[in-house]
């Protein structure tokens, strides 16, 4: 999937990747794609329930060895 900035967060465990990306976020406008790489297990979960609590869509995730890409699209403010 094609993203419009990428935030690494390997290495970065809860609630870090979330604050990260909220903050993240702020810095794209309405409709762009933010890509999270993380390696917590946990973001799987965190984000999608990040995402319904503040509006931004989930577009994917996908995992490949031991690293998590997540898609996020911003949503209008």
């Amino acid at each position: 999937m094609k993203a419009d900035q990428t935030l690494d967060c390997i290495g970065l465990y809860c609630p870090i990747p979330i604050v990260k990306i909220a903050t993240k976020i702020k810095d794209l406008k309405t409709g762009e794609i933010l890509e999270v790489v993380g390696d917590d297990k946990g973001i799987k979960l965190d984000v999608p329930a990040w995402c319904q609590a503040t509006g931004h869509e989930l577009l994917g995730i996908e995992e490949q060895g031991g690293e998590i890409k997540v898609y996020v699209k911003k949503a209008p403010n």
